[in-house]
């Protein structure tokens, strides 16, 4: 299979030189708004507090990444001195913001933000995060996956490379219902596979999936075991694997630290291509906030520490990007050739 080159280039600065995705996330904007909001109650944290903590992040944690996802509203306008020119960059498309009744969620963009913009900034990957139920009602279930479409759409226009975040949740109404953004603890392997499933046709354009363990990261058993509960989970992985053809890698969606490490363990078994996490590596730091000193202190020795193990085990354990069945191991450059200055395609004029 042949890439175009936008893409096929944005593969490979979001990798390490190896193929493996260690991509560190910074995007996130309500569980760092509500961890700040609560160091600082009564009042709510302002855009340049919550925009310090993230060029902190960035700065202390990407070097150690192969990439960084940003948003483009707290993030990137502080932490774009912060993010090594050698590294990958990931820019959040999605308003944190979404819409939900007792049918299910719809994802939004984020207002005067598209894929356009994401190109022209320079970066090399475009992420949309979907809240997906395939058991949701028909309107909610037909509205996020055209919105998948179009973003794939414009992706293609633009040629760039799109990360396709899936997260099951609960309704509303329902005893566990929450707008965190965190794992539904206790959704059900069928939800996780089915919503991977419904995006697998390549017409949505999806050139890198990140996703959820399909069980829980709690309840996960010890790897290191041989039980039937092990083989379970080996054999639920697995299934994911097989519904796609294109490179995944792993979300922690507030995960700890031994429990994303189970995941990517699993995950790494049934052929994922590295990882995408946040919480994972940095929640424990903001136990210091306010105390900014404090809190790089922790990601120079938790968060950096913790990187470099789930790096070993990567480089250890995960698949190449180049080796998804997609592209039989030697993805090749589309229009290639002497003719490829007239073949390859402009950009187009419509933005998603």
């Amino acid at each position: 299979m042949t890439v175009s080159a936008g893409k096929l280039r944005g593969l490979k600065r979001l990798a390490d030189d190896s193929g493996r995705f260690k991509m560190v996330a910074v995007d996130q904007r309500p569980p760092i708004l509500k961890a700040l909001g609560e160091k600082l109650a009564p009042r709510q944290p302002g855009y340049d507090e919550v925009s310090a903590v993230k060029a902190l992040l960035a700065r202390v944690l990407t070097p150690l990444g192969s990439a960084v996802l940003i948003d483009p509203d707290y993030g990137y306008s502080r932490a774009v001195d912060d993010i090594p020119a050698r590294r990958g960059l990931l820019i959040t498309l999605e308003d944190f913001r979404f819409e939900e009744d007792e049918g299910g969620r719809r994802t939004r963009l984020y207002p005067g933000w598209d894929v356009g913009k994401i190109k022209r900034m320079g970066a090399d990957g475009v992420k949309l995060l979907l809240w997906y139920r395939p058991d949701a009602a028909r309107e909610v279930v037909a509205h996020q996956q055209a919105l998948v479409r179009q973003v794939g759409e414009a992706c293609a226009r633009y040629d760039i490379a799109f990360l396709l975040e899936l997260l099951v949740y609960p309704f509303k109404g329902a005893s566990n219902h929450t707008t965190d953004y965190i794992e539904d603890r206790e959704k059900r392997p069928d939800l996780v596979l089915q919503s991977l499933a419904d995006f697998a046709d390549p017409a949505y354009g999806v050139d890198i999936y990140k996703l959820e363990s399909p069980v829980p990261a709690g309840a996960l058993p010890d790897p290191a075991g041989s039980d039937a509960a092990v083989a379970e989970t080996e054999r639920l992985f697995a299934r994911m694997a097989g519904l796609i053809d294109k490179p995944w890698v792993m979300l922690s969606a507030g995960a700890g630290m031994e429990e994303f490490r189970r995941v990517l363990t699993y995950a790494y078994r049934a052929g994922a291509n590295g990882y995408l996490a946040g919480r994972a590596i940095w929640w424990q730091a903001f136990r210091h906030y306010p105390d900014l000193q404090a809190m790089e202190r922790e990601l120079a020795s938790d968060g950096i520490g913790y990187m470099k193990d789930i790096n070993r085990l990567t480089d250890d354990s995960a698949q190449p990007w180049q080796t998804a069945a997609a592209f039989g191991g030697a993805p090749g450059l589309a229009d290639a050739g002497h003719d490829f200055p007239g073949r390859y395609a402009g950009f187009g004029s419509q933005a998603a």
